[in-house]
């Protein structure tokens, strides 16, 4: 996924009070409002708490110097030991699995979209932590708890989204006919034709790249009517919409930059800082489906902590220390609109008008869907993402390993055994 980079300064004189506090805020001052947070919080971590806690790698360097520097204060103000790890987003799921199934080796998991839907009896129940967070952070908004709770209880905590959208050179689409950004899908695919017929083609990943490829494939299916289940978790990915959309997605690739059948989360970012690539997925929203509505598939990132931990208090109390607005938004700041909370009030930082640039993502922990789409998030949701049933189902058809109908019918079989 493409990311961006803002002018401090600029954003700085534009930002305001907020803004200000980030900038100016040093580790002494973090550390003073972390022992006062901690005095006053709810939850008392326990005595020698070690807490081995695993995150994706950094996209925005800021981010990552952000949150270590939140971890250092919470270390020294409470006593506790965290030991954090980074893995890629595909490796972020593998390493939580074993954790689970072996009962041991992690305790706090930051990862992507339903991960504790992965392991709904092995998580620890973060009501307490959830509720606190919604009073304090202006409520939470839809998807955010689509994102983290099954049957009334919060499974994980919805951190922040990354949202999914379009990264274009508008150069580059000028010379292709196009004065802005396509808002419906027939524009859009004149727009890639375009683009391929200039020599500065665009590209998606179609490999098992498990934000890029599943965020604007899922994207794919929805803009046609078409759903992997519907909303009683009923498979029907095989129908007529479905295959309107492969045949979509077909037209897109077509015109697509060489090799994106097997991209990875870095590829497109790699060939689109070398000038080989023209527009990829983020800036622009995705054009609307064939029923004028707008469906997304952002990248939530959930955080979850095992049950299986010997400190639960003390993981309860980084997460609500991680999350409180007081130097939260510091931390979005620092992100440059790469997170976007699914806390409302979250919303109101002057992050998200200091630059045009990233006042799209300012709502898509609003308007963001799960990997569920028309259905509820489950265990079984869950696995169907973490196994690619429908980027395979793409992937499949477009490079011509299987025709529409193989396709659809591999996808159908697939998604049955997992929703079964």
């Amino acid at each position: 996924m493409s990311h961006f980079t803002l002018d401090r300064r600029s954003l700085l004189k534009s930002g305001g009070g907020l803004l200000a506090i980030a900038a100016t805020m040093s580790s002494e001052q973090l550390l003073g409002y972390a022992k006062a947070w901690a005095q006053a919080a709810p939850w008392k971590p326990e005595a020698g708490a070690r807490i081995n806690l695993l995150r994706w790698k950094r996209f925005v360097e800021a981010e990552d110097v952000a949150f270590v520097k939140i971890v250092d204060a919470f270390q020294k103000a409470t006593g506790v030991t965290i030991n954090v790890s980074n893995e890629s987003y595909e490796d972020v799921q593998p390493k939580a699995s074993v954790a689970a199934n072996v009962g041991q080796g992690l305790d706090i998991v930051w990862g992507l979209y339903s991960l504790p839907f992965l392991f709904p009896t092995k998580v620890t129940d973060m009501t307490d932590v959830a509720d606190y967070l919604g009073k304090k952070g202006g409520g939470w908004s839809k998807a955010g708890e689509a994102y983290g709770k099954l049957d009334g209880k919060w499974i994980g905590v919805p951190v922040a989204v990354t949202g999914a959208l379009v990264n274009y050179r508008i150069a580059a689409m000028e010379k292709a006919g196009h004065k802005e950004f396509p808002k419906d899908l027939a524009g859009f695919a004149d727009l890639i034709k375009g683009l391929g017929k200039n020599g500065t083609p665009a590209g998606m990943a179609l490999g098992h790249a498990s934000g890029d490829a599943n965020s604007w494939l899922h994207w794919a299916l929805w803009a046609h009517g078409g759903n992997l289940i519907d909303a009683n978790n009923k498979v029907i990915v095989n129908s007529p919409e479905t295959a309107k959309a492969l045949e979509y997605v077909k037209g897109l690739y077509d015109s697509f930059i060489p090799g994106t059948a097997s991209w990875n989360d870095s590829s497109n970012n790699k060939a689109f800082l070398a000038g080989q690539l023209f527009l990829t997925v983020n800036h622009a929203h995705l054009p609307v489906g064939v029923d004028g509505k707008n469906r997304e598939l952002n990248l939530g990132f959930p955080i979850l902590i095992f049950n299986f931990t010997k400190f639960p208090q003390a993981c309860k109390a980084f997460t609500a220390f991680m999350l409180d607005p007081d130097q939260f938004n510091p931390w979005i700041e620092a992100a440059q609109g790469y997170l976007s909370p699914f806390l409302l009030a979250f919303t109101k930082n002057p992050i998200w008008t200091a630059d045009p640039k990233n006042t799209p993502f300012r709502d898509v922990g609003e308007t963001s869907l799960t990997p569920a789409g028309l259905g509820q998030m489950s265990e079984n949701a869950a696995a169907a993402i973490a196994d690619f049933v429908l980027v395979d189902m793409f992937a499949n058809y477009c490079t011509g390993r299987e025709d529409v109908k193989t396709a659809m019918a591999s996808a159908e079989r697939s998604a049955k055994r997992i929703f079964r």
